[in-house]
């Protein structure tokens, strides 16, 4: 009884390698050809293109813009913040010129380059050059802001999807009957 058990136990094991069959299924390769339309330019969807064009403004501006190819809107940016530094330091020359004046009125000199303006002049002077000063820096600040928000938005909408399937028009009409204008709006959508 042993020895028979001893014989299952070795001879059911060794059965199962013959319960084995090969593997009948096989891999095959495909490619695949992709090709572009020639009338549709329309790049893939990269949801990380606004943020991207944001960074790059912000670390240099206008590169957001070139990152967006828009080359154009480069020099208006350059344009705008060399503007508003360039008046910053205009100012803050003249503003320099009033304080040192006023400095030297209240030393007691009277030799300064403002001999027919009285001292309250060259107070009011001062805050107006100071408060210009505030405004030249306000409109480099607001040229680098928009420089960095154009570029977001730019790149926002250039992956906007802007074809004839949904269209928004405005309808003018005369009505024939009384001549009075007849306004409308009307919505077109086509599936495809």
């Amino acid at each position: 009884m042993k020895n028979k058990l001893f014989y299952i136990f070795l001879i059911v094991p060794a059965l199962t390698i013959f319960a084995q069959t090969s593997d009948s299924l096989s891999v095959k390769e495909e490619k695949i050809l992709v090709v572009r339309d020639s009338l549709t330019t329309t790049e893939p969807y990269n949801p990380l293109a606004p943020s991207t064009a944001a960074f790059y403004s912000a670390v240099l501006p206008g590169l957001g813009q070139a990152y967006n190819k828009k080359y154009w809107k480069i020099p208006i940016i350059y344009a705008g913040i060399a503007t508003g530094i360039y008046f910053y330091l205009d100012n803050d020359k003249d503003y320099d010129r009033f304080r040192d004046a006023y400095k030297r009125r209240l030393a007691g000199y009277t030799d300064d380059e403002f001999q027919g303006i009285s001292t309250d002049r060259l107070i009011d002077a001062q805050k107006t050059a100071q408060k210009n000063k505030d405004v030249s820096i306000i409109v480099a600040l607001a040229f680098y802001l928009v420089n960095v928000v154009d570029a977001n938005v730019d790149a926002h909408l250039k992956q906007f999807n802007v074809n004839d399937d949904l269209s928004l028009q405005p309808n003018f009409d005369l009505n024939p009957l009384n001549a009075q204008p007849q306004y409308g709006l009307s919505l077109k959508y086509s599936l495809k």
